[in-house]
């Protein structure tokens, strides 16, 4: 199980010494030395034998960063390498510290951006190799990650990748979450068209990048065999329910208004229900199993939410306020647009509205 945490793995006795440099600036980091060098690096713990130390740190640590010569780094780490999306990130140091290389997980596993904070700290030169970083193109498997942004389907990266690279024409449309995601200090590659709506993206020959919370139609199954769909957590949920409800009947009830709706279940990001549920048990569990944040908002909030599109006699009669679902929903989409109203069961009201995040996020 992995700690969170770097460890700073160190032979020499100048790299005892740069690594003692490093983890005084670098947070959440782990020096491990060889005895003999114990003295010359404070807090260090130290290790018998180098090859246990890289096996046990690259199965329990995050990141490795290797005070050591790149070659013998490969062979340390080859036994143990299974996936970029499991493997943690590994950076080597030269001996003078004049060069950081970015030698594994480079994306998702943040091994280049771990390059960059090392080369900073000492003052070296990363090294980042990834085709799309030394092109200063989209990086596929990253795109919205700051964001929280998911993949849906990660079997055409690598094909969207090459072709961004490669120079080939790729269609990007945003239909929902946050607009700053190209973060680089120069225009978009001219290869990299933005598009403004599915039907001109169906018409496009190309790969295309879709960031969207809608469901696909079945029309668009070939759109998708040649596409990269990214979830951004752009819904907000409202909940209304009677005391009791089971968590079963409130995750059918959301499942089946996001599906009548045309909305992915995917790109939910906050629950919101009125504050005397705070201990509803059914919400909770239901919050609990997907790990969706969960929000309340006093009667007070929810009854200053005008224009409601159906307002409830029930629910006034019983706690005083005009309806639950969809002012939660509202309010924790910064008042967002409501794209689905209120949908009753027996025992639970669902509405959704989607996020504006040009007011805030709902964290």
């Amino acid at each position: 199980m992995r700690n969170g945490r770097i460890a700073i793995i160190t032979v020499t006795r100048n790299g005892a010494l740069l690594g003692a440099r490093l983890q005084s600036a670098l947070v959440a980091s782990d020096l491990l030395v060889q005895a003999k060098f114990n003295q010359l690096a404070g807090t260090a713990q130290v290790y018998d034998s180098l090859k246990g130390a890289v096996e046990t740190a690259f199965r329990e640590y995050d990141g490795l960063v290797m005070f050591l010569a790149l070659g013998a780094t490969i062979r340390l780490i080859a036994p143990h390498l299974s996936d970029k999306r499991s493997d943690p990130a590994v950076v080597v140091v030269d001996e003078q510290g004049r060069f950081a290389i970015s030698v594994l997980s480079g994306h998702i596993g943040g091994g280049n951006a771990l390059a960059a904070r090392v080369a900073n700290l000492l003052g070296a030169q990363p090294v980042i190799t990834t085709a799309s970083d030394s092109a200063q193109t989209i990086s596929v498997d990253l795109l919205g990650r700051q964001f929280g942004w998911r993949i849906e389907d990660p079997s055409n990266v690598t094909r969207v990748s090459a072709a961004i690279v490669n120079g080939e024409q790729v269609a990007v449309l945003q239909e929902a979450g946050e607009e700053g995601w190209w973060t680089k200090y120069r225009p978009l590659p001219p290869n990299v068209l933005l598009l403004s709506s599915l039907d001109e993206v169906r018409r496009f020959p190309g790969w295309a990048l879709l960031v969207t919370d809608r469901l696909f139609e079945a029309r668009d199954s070939v759109l998708l065999e040649r596409s990269v769909v990214y979830r951004p957590r752009s819904l907000a949920v409202g909940i209304g329910c009677n005391r009791g409800t089971p968590a079963s009947e409130i995750e059918q009830a959301v499942e089946e208004t996001l599906g009548g709706a045309g909305l992915s279940k995917g790109s939910i990001r906050v629950v919101a229900t009125v504050e005397l549920k705070k201990d509803e048990a059914g919400i909770l569990e239901y919050c609990e199993k997907f790990g969706h944040q969960l929000q309340f908002f006093s009667k007070h909030e929810l009854d200053g939410i005008a224009n409601l599109p159906n307002r409830s006699d029930e629910v006034r009669q019983h706690i005083g306020i005009s309806g639950v679902c969809e002012p939660a929903a509202i309010l924790a989409g910064r008042a967002g647009k409501l794209v689905a109203p209120k949908r009753k069961s027996r025992n639970v009201t669902v509405a959704v509205a989607r996020i504006d995040f040009g007011k805030g996020t709902a964290e």
